[in-house]
Formats: structure tokens, C-alpha cells, sequence
């Protein structure tokens, strides 16, 4: 190999080369030496070779969670005041009180819209303001109000 490439692989590799005579080139690659005067005729072949023993950068962390949407961002709602039985949802049915982020597991913005909407619908006289509908009891759960994701004090 001539010595024209060894800048190129150095710069490229960020090796240290080291010259024993002007057609005996060998580098030093991590804890492996390439000997760039035995079988290496080009460039990409030299460069390949002192890159398998390098670590994978572009590979995503396994050990990463999956970042959880809230269920009204994932389909997209939005709350409205007038939509009673989606705003019901997220009201104890026994005492009327809006229940917490940790319950309902809803982003902040969510969270607050759906706050404000309530009480919207509350001041309209649509929603009733200490217990659920009984016509609204039987809808189907958009989250366990029993299994919150830190506990609560009561």
C-alpha cells in the first residue's frame, strides 16, 4: 500500500500509524493491529477492517421505556363542555370531585381542559355537581380509578 492513503486512514480512523519500513505499514486500531502492506489494496477494505471491532452508534438504547400517551391524545379528543358523557368519565360518581392526574394517568394539558370543561358544563347545568347520572354509571371505564399510579390518601 503507498503511503498517500495513510493521512486519509488516519484522519478517517483516528489511529496512530507506525512505520517500520517504507512498505511495511502497520496501525494500531484499538487492541488491533492492521497490517495495511498484507492483503489491504484499497482504502474501504483497510477501513472496514479496523472498524469491526468499533461499537454500534446508531442501535436505539434497549433499556429505554416506551413513553405512554394519554388516552385523549392518543385518539386525538378533544373535550368539549357540551359532551357530557365523556366529561362524566372523569368525576367520582359517589362525591362529584374531579379526579387527579395520577388517576386518570392524563397529560398536563389534557388534565386541564378537561377540568375547565367540566366545570364549563357544571355552570351550563349540564353536568350535576356531586353525583354521576344514573343513565352515565353503566359507560365503559376510560381508566381504574382503584389502581392509581402513585398512591392517594384516601
Amino acid at each position: 500500500m503507498s503511503l498517500r492513503l495513510l493521512p486519509i486512514l488516519t484522519r478517517r480512523l483516528q489511529i496512530t500509524p507506525v512505520v517500520y519500513h517504507v512498505k511495511h505499514t502497520v496501525m494500531r486500531f484499538n487492541s488491533q493491529t492492521v497490517d495495511l502492506s498484507e492483503g489491504y489494496k484499497s482504502e474501504s477494505s483497510a477501513v472496514k477492517a479496523a472498524s469491526d471491532d468499533m461499537p454500534v452508534s446508531d442501535m436505539k438504547n434497549p433499556f429505554e421505556k416506551e413513553k405512554t400517551k394519554c388516552i385523549l391524545c392518543k385518539y386525538d379528543i378533544t373535550p368539549n363542555y357540551k359532551n357530557v358523557k365523556l366529561l362524566s368519565q372523569f368525576v367520582s360518581r359517589y362525591t362529584g370531585r374531579i379526579y387527579g392526574r395520577h388517576i386518570t394517568r392524563l397529560c398536563k394539558t389534557k388534565q386541564a381542559l378537561v377540568e375547565r370543561e367540566i366545570l364549563k358544563s357544571q355552570n351550563c347545568g349540564l353536568m350535576p355537581y356531586y353525583f354521576k347520572q344514573p343513565y352515565l354509571m353503566k359507560d365503559p371505564k376510560l381508566f381504574d380509578p382503584e389502581n392509581p399510579l402513585r398512591p392517594h390518601r384516601f
